[in-house]
């Protein structure tokens, strides 16, 4: 008559038959009040009334029965397990939940009223998570639901291996798991939770993907190479995943092709590059913390590069492996390396030491620099100028001795002129331009009495003028 509406009032009385122990008639009274959700697999367990009714079933363990309908109460609960397992089919669990008809009450208001996620959490709180990846699969539920439902509890209360032994022993090839698996991936990397993201990774054995996280493991955190070099283990790790994967490649190609969807893939080729990557970067960090352990070490910087970034960072590896060992020739031929592996740019690296020595006033180092540059037997003509034309952007740290036996050190003419035009030493400019074929020489001597008159040098542009 008032309009109100009525479903409180039938909720409380369907708690009040439960209380009761009338199980078919509080059935029917929540009938009049639960509504089924929208949508199944919304993350949340369900409407607050169905969570109240749950969780009075399973505080209640056993039936509290009224001493004279005993019989009819004991029926009651029979047909309400008889309708329940009917629903559930095959997902019964064996122990508490099977023979207690409360229990069974419970998966009569999930299956009827709950959310996936609702009922799985059930399964897995009664311990039946044989039954929580079945109602997964069966309901091809969302990947966030496997998440929230199962592998969330499954790790944190320390199950995770149980959790694979049952994946596996469902799925022996994992693939009906493989967008779960690849999800709760992504999910541990997000927390940052490497660890356990590793060893999903080995149980999946997606080893390309592992030997990712086996880089991560070795360059994290690491301030020295001191430091990596005490983590070298990691590099083997990545070596011996890299290596299974090549192995079950190879056994692959020649049977049918292998369906592995969720696994990351990668040709033999790159593989074998990874390989290589991981073999030179051991020899750099074996270098590398030799050379930290003798006190030889001189550049402090922030980063510490490793052959795992990108090719800035492979060039700073270079730079660091020649301008750390005790002389210029020590380090030279790990760096070459480096820079031939992944085709860097070598003049670059050369220039960016060079400048390096400059700072560090080891001019005769520099020397040695071109004498292994040219020796490598892949320079060409004109790198060994380029590299202290490069230089000479820092020329006024230079003492003029040392500069001078740079410059003249130098190939061709042309750049020494370039050179000493650069450092404002004109009378060395005239006197090799003087040298060149007589129409070559004209032109450089005008260029170089042009400098002279805008610096006001007049002895040079006086000496200019008159060879002119």
């Amino acid at each position: 008559k008032s309009g109100l509406d009525p479903g409180g009032a039938w909720h409380a009385w369907g708690m009040a038959c439960l209380k009761a122990g009338n199980l078919n008639s509080a059935r029917e009274k929540f009938n009049r009040c639960l509504k089924p959700p929208m949508d199944l697999n919304q993350l949340n367990h369900g409407s607050r009334l169905v969570q109240d009714v749950i969780q009075y079933l399973e505080s209640t363990v056993k039936p509290v029965l009224i001493a004279d309908d005993d019989y009819f109460a004991t029926l009651r609960e029979l047909e309400a397990t008889v309708r329940t397992r009917s629903l559930s089919l095959e997902m019964m669990c064996e122990g508490k939940i099977q023979h207690n008809s409360y229990y069974q009450e419970c998966l009569f208001y999930l299956h009827s009223y709950g959310t996936n996620l609702a009922i799985i959490s059930f399964y897995m709180r009664h311990d039946c998570m044989r039954e929580a990846l079945l109602h997964l699969l069966n309901k091809e539920s969302p990947s966030e639901v496997f998440i929230e439902g199962i592998f969330i509890p499954s790790y944190e209360s320390g199950k995770l291996h149980m959790l694979e032994n049952l994946l596996e022993t469902i799925d022996p090839g994992l693939e009906s798991w493989g967008v779960y698996l690849i999800a709760a991936c992504k999910y541990l990397q997000r927390k940052n939770y490497y660890h356990i993201l590793y060893e999903l990774q080995q149980f999946m054995k997606d080893h390309v993907r592992a030997a990712m996280t086996c880089i991560r493991f070795f360059t994290h955190g690491a301030k020295s190479y001191t430091e990596l070099g005490g983590k070298q283990t990691w590099l083997l790790k990545i070596k011996d995943h890299l290596k299974v994967y090549l192995q079950e490649v190879s056994r692959g190609s020649g049977r049918k092709k292998m369906t592995f969807t969720f696994r990351k893939k990668m040709s033999a080729t790159d593989v074998s590059r990874h390989i290589n990557t991981v073999d030179l970067q051991m020899e750099v960090t074996k270098f590398l913390h030799q050379c930290e352990s003798s006190g030889t070490s001189q550049m402090t910087d922030s980063s510490l590069p490793t052959l795992f970034g990108n090719n800035n960072m492979k060039m700073d590896v270079a730079c660091k492996v020649i301008l750390e060992g005790k002389n210029i020739e020590e380090g030279f031929g790990i760096a070459f390396r480096v820079l031939q592996d992944f085709q860097l740019e070598a003049t670059e690296v050369y220039s960016k030491v060079a400048k390096q020595l400059v700072k560090q006033q080891k001019y005769s180092e520099i020397r040695q620099l071109l004498k292994c540059v040219n020796e490598s037997g892949v320079a060409a003509k004109n790198d060994g100028d380029n590299i202290i034309l490069n230089c000479l952007n820092e020329f006024k740290t230079i003492p003029a001795e040392d500069l001078d036996n740079l410059i003249q050190d130098m190939d061709s003419d042309e750049n020494k002129i370039q050179a000493y035009t650069m450092c404002n030493k004109l009378r060395s400019a005239y006197l090799v331009s003087v040298r060149q074929d007589k129409a070559r020489a004209v032109q450089l001597v005008q260029h170089v009495r042009q400098l002279a008159e805008s610096s006001g040098d007049d002895v040079v542009k006086a000496i200019c003028a008159q060879w002119l």
